[in-house]
């Protein structure tokens, strides 16, 4: 797992052992960042589901000004301390070790892009959606960006949020939502 492009171009990431975190695939982070590529410079960024922190360091290496990193595992709010620092981008970041729900429902702060890749068929990501949409967590403009399995339906939203065109990558789905004016 590398940083595709920009400051951090080339550099490894940690990854967690075992098999309760599951990266999403370079070819599926090198899609999702093709698609919002223009939304990404000094915008503001929350990676839900951090994980390895790899979608947010991503972001921040291509010119986001701010990432905001949540994960409720301490492993991996650690692990994405260390990667941060081996990318240099942790000037730019906030780790919390937080359930993703828990954390939604208490933010006070507004978000140009949301990464959502929760653990598949847990309902996080069906639950995280409607919150962050109920609490208007977005900017005007902003982009939620959802990983799920290929079958999974996801809900329509009332306005001003709107659910955009879904991408397939085998048995990986990426879905955007955009918050209108």
């Amino acid at each position: 797992m590398r940083v595709i492009t920009g400051s951090a171009r080339g550099k490894r990431l940690r990854e967690l052992s075992g098999m309760e975190t599951r990266p999403t695939t370079d070819r599926v982070k090198e899609s999702i960042f093709n698609i919002i590529q223009f939304d990404i410079e000094g915008r503001r960024i929350l990676d839900l589901f951090g994980g390895t922190g790899q979608l947010g360091i991503e972001a921040l290496s291509r010119g986001a000004a701010h990432c905001t990193f949540v994960d409720v595992r301490k492993d991996a709010a650690a692990l994405i301390g260390e990667n941060l620092r081996a990318t240099r981008l942790e000037n730019q970041a906030r780790v919390c070790q937080r359930d993703a729900i828990a954390f939604l429902t208490s933010c006070r702060e507004k978000y140009d892009v949301l990464f959502l890749d929760p653990p598949y068929a847990s309902g996080l990501l069906e639950r995280s959606i409607e919150t962050a949409a109920g609490i208007d967590i977005l900017s005007e403009n902003g982009i939620m960006v959802c990983e799920s399995a290929g079958e999974t339906v996801l809900p329509a939203l009332s306005a001003p949020y709107e659910k955009g065109r879904e991408y397939r990558y085998g048995k990986i789905k990426i879905t955007i939502y955009r918050r209108g004016l």
